[in-house]
């Protein structure tokens, strides 16, 4: 069986540079071992799988080396490429997923999000692991799926140096640095070496963390986030209370297929 392959550069209006996510359309559901061995082949942070489901579109998400529950960057790439390859003409697309129903609409030029707010608690025991991690101290340290630790300054986040070994034996799936922006509300850096991802891009299911943070502490609930990597990303969102709002643009790199 031959699947549509598209490789989009989400959370930016630029090619090489935001999120690089690889979407496989398949007409029918792919064995799990089938899409971990596809994404490892594709050697990016996340492959998307997405499959029609009547009305709707079943997506899975799978790393280099697992699958995850949530993946913010590659649902945004797996929306345009159903619009792209002309699956889809309608403002918005549903897709059931591991993490319960979601939806992606069009927002003038940008695709938005809608996804499942997740709350952090305050956990300072992992504060001077995590300083050790990292290589720098944290004003304020969380826990949710991810760690997600606070800093004074935007300049601290963009000088981290993490030590990979010492991030993955953090007992969360991967630790988010954030802080107040210069020209942004907030900005962040994610790693996740545990999953394969030693540093990723732009990553849009932390934001399902950083936004309610950010928009208690900023007493604002539209936020604009950038992400410092590299590559660099941007990312306007908006506080729902129980659901985020995650809305960015992506670039076509390349579209292919692959024998299945």
């Amino acid at each position: 069986m031959k699947c549509p392959l598209y490789w989009v550069d989400a959370f930016t209006r630029t090619r090489f540079r935001g999120n690089p996510a690889a979407v496989v359309i398949a007409n029918r559901g792919l064995d799990a071992g089938l899409m971990q061995a596809i994404a490892r082949e594709n050697n990016l942070a996340e492959t998307a799988f997405v499959v029609a489901d009547e009305h709707r579109w079943a997506i899975r998400w799978f790393t280099p080396t697992v699958e995850v529950d949530l993946c913010g960057h590659a649902t945004l790439a797996s929306a345009f490429a159903l619009y792209q390859h002309g699956l889809v003409t309608s403002e918005s697309i549903e897709f059931t997923s591991a993490s319960g129903p979601l939806h992606v609409t069009r927002a003038r030029d940008r695709l938005a999000l809608d996804f499942p707010a997740r709350q952090a608690s305050i956990c300072p025991g992992v504060m001077q692991s995590v300083a050790e991690a990292l290589g720098c101290m944290p004003a304020e340290t969380h826990t949710a799926q991810a760690t997600m630790v606070v800093f004074t300054s935007e300049d601290e986040v963009r000088s981290l140096k993490p030590d990979m070994e010492k991030v993955a034996r953090i007992p969360t799936y991967g630790v988010v640095a954030t802080a107040p922006g210069k020209q942004a509300d907030f900005v962040s850096r994610f790693f996740a070496p545990r999953v394969g991802v030693p540093e990723d891009p732009v990553t849009g299911s932390t934001h399902c963390t950083l936004v309610p943070y950010w928009s208690a502490r900023l007493g604002k609930a539209e936020l604009y986030a950038q992400q410092l990597s590299d590559r660099g990303g941007e990312l306007w969102c908006e506080d729902r209370g129980h659901r985020v709002a995650i809305a960015g643009n992506c670039a076509l790199y390349l579209t292919g297929e692959i024998e299945v």
